[in-house]
């Protein structure tokens, strides 16, 4: 659709288009105004322009008054004194003379013939007009077709064509369709159509609807928050009451047990670095992202179980400010648990929090100890970390970087399968629509849609990530998610190598997805584990060394 041309809500308009067929009429409503259009390609009919009616009219009244003087030319001789004399023509050019007048008569009576045919089709375009107008016929007078510039016409056939697809595009009730028509209206600044279509949209979204009318709701109040330059706030742009740390933690928690994401992420990642720590004594962790320390629990009671004893384990790990919201404080609060669980366990442990944001990390922050073997952990975490498009000093890669200096035994990755980093805003758009509809869809099997903590789970934990994608950009939008194959190209580039998941970490995450109602999909691509909703990968798995 183009862009370019706009129609004022305030006004009526009629085009006509200067070949067209006559029964090819298409009249577009909305609330306040019709707009109108008729054209078909298929066939023709040629109207005359206000040009050439004019000469028609001008030819029609001359002939009641008089011909157009008709001079033929005159022989000339000489007589004896050499002075000229004129001379009538002989009678042969005097026939040719009659001739050609009668020719001429001819002439102006088909041209008036002519110019009356063209006033009855001009009489009869009009009683078209008023018999499917009725009383609107009226405001087609001040576009006379004797009037309508060419430019001005062909643009008022642009329009009235986009807008007939816009209606066609409603009466399907596509609701993809206009959440992504809307979407390119404000990548184009057109905001009479954006107003119109948003507020039609808000007729068709529900957060207890199907997973589209769900979803919907949230894209629709993050192209509002785009708009309002209010996407940063995210909790006011959804118009919804944040909630406390206890109520999110406990959103949170449903949503690792309702869906297998996380749980497939963190059972993968555990299981590559047992099986590279198996003849390990002392293993140092390091999360850079550790939430709430959930993943670590599985790890510590397996590694319990080793032969020949477990290992003495530590964690470093990094906090993140949602999480520490969730749990109402520190890191202390994680590193508290965690001890807990190890002493039931019998296992050796020890937890270090550091306190710069990964941006800002330093080897000396990590405190080292000789002899340790070490397995760092990036879960769900990097697409966070700015990269050279947001920052000169592209701490993404610098991350990884700094990991390969420590010669880990092990480097774990988990990351959403999804390319939004350095995508323009209309293609992220749709990007984001495909990727979370999928995720909905996944929920919609879990929960029932008027469940009111699915309805929590969603506002709190996706709608957030929504906006951050939609409305925000530059440094504010911290969501950057990348594909795996552009992962792969940063971790070779760091100097990594894959380590390949081993058969037994395959049969487990196989068995947790098995455990799932719905249509998940499991498959392994390069080394990797990919884990997906129908045809939709959602979460990548893979490790390196």
């Amino acid at each position: 659709m183009s862009q370019k041309h706009k129609m004022s809500y305030g006004s009526n308009r009629f085009s006509l288009e200067p070949e067209q067929n006559l029964g090819s009429c298409c009249f577009l409503q909305n609330e306040n105004l019709d707009y109108y259009s008729s054209s078909d390609n298929s066939s023709h009919a040629t109207y005359p322009s206000a040009h050439t009616l004019e000469q028609y009219c001008t030819l029609e009244s001359s002939t009641k008054n008089s011909f157009p003087s008709l001079n033929p030319p005159s022989t000339v001789s000489f007589s004896p004194n050499n002075s000229p004399v004129p001379k009538l023509q002989s009678k042969s050019n005097e026939s040719s003379s009659q001739n050609s007048l009668e020719i001429i008569n001819d002439s102006l009576e088909n041209e008036s013939c002519l110019t009356h045919n063209d006033n009855e089709l001009r009489h009869k375009i009009r009683e078209l007009e008023s018999a499917m107008l009725g009383h609107d016929a009226d405001i087609l007078d001040i576009y006379d077709i004797d009037t309508i510039i060419p430019e001005e016409s062909d643009s008022f056939l642009l329009e009235a064509e986009r807008w007939k697809r816009m209606m066609e595009m409603m009466s399907r009730g596509d609701l993809k369709e206009m959440l992504c028509t809307c979407a390119k209206a404000v990548a184009g600044n057109d905001m009479e159509t954006t107003e119109w279509l948003m507020s039609e949209l808000r007729k068709m979204v529900s957060v207890s609807g199907n997973p589209i009318q769900r979803l919907g709701a949230y894209m629709l109040e993050a192209l509002v928050a785009r708009l309002a330059s209010s996407g940063s706030t995210i909790y006011k742009a959804l118009k919804c009451k944040e909630p406390t740390g206890t109520e999110l933690l406990s959103h949170m928690h449903l949503l690792y047990e309702i869906c297998p994401y996380l749980k497939f992420g963190y059972m993968s990642a555990n299981g590559a670095i047992a099986e590279a720590m198996k003849e390990e004594s002392e293993v140092h962790i390091i999360d850079f992202q550790i939430n709430q320390g959930i993943q670590w629990v599985s790890l510590i009671q397996a590694l319990a179980g080793r032969p020949g004893g477990p290992p003495k384990i530590r964690i470093t790990g990094f906090d993140d400010s949602t999480s520490a919201y969730a749990r109402g404080g520190g890191l202390a609060i994680v590193g508290e648990r965690l001890s807990t669980l190890a002493q039931s366990c019998n296992v050796p442990f020890e937890f270090h929090a550091v306190g710069a944001a990964p941006t800002e990390v330093e080897l000396k922050d990590l405190e080292l100890q000789p002899g340790e073997a070490i397995a760092v952990n990036f879960a769900m975490m990097l697409h966070h970390v700015p990269d050279e498009s947001v920052d000169s000093q592209n701490h993404r890669d610098r991350l990884l970087r700094l990991a390969s200096c420590l010669s880990p035994k092990i480097v774990t990755l988990v990351e959403q399968e999804s390319n939004t980093n350095n995508l323009p805003f209309f293609p992220r758009f749709v990007e984001t629509m495909n990727y979370y509809l999928a995720v909905f869809e996944s929920i919609d099997v879990a929960l029932p849609r008027e469940h009111k903590e699915r309805i929590n789970v969603e506002q709190h934990c996706l709608a957030r990530e929504i906006v951050n994608l939609i409305a925000c950009e530059g440094a504010e939008r911290v969501e950057r998610h990348e594909l795996l194959k552009k992962w792969r190209s940063r971790f070779t580039m760091a100097g990594f190598t894959p380590y390949p998941l081993n058969s037994f970490v395959n049969c487990s995450i196989k068995n947790l997805q098995q455990s799932y109602q719905g249509h998940y999909t499991l498959e392994e691509r390069d080394g990797a584990l990919c884990l997906g909703w129908m045809n939709q990968v959602l979460v990548t798995s893979c490790a390196w060394r």
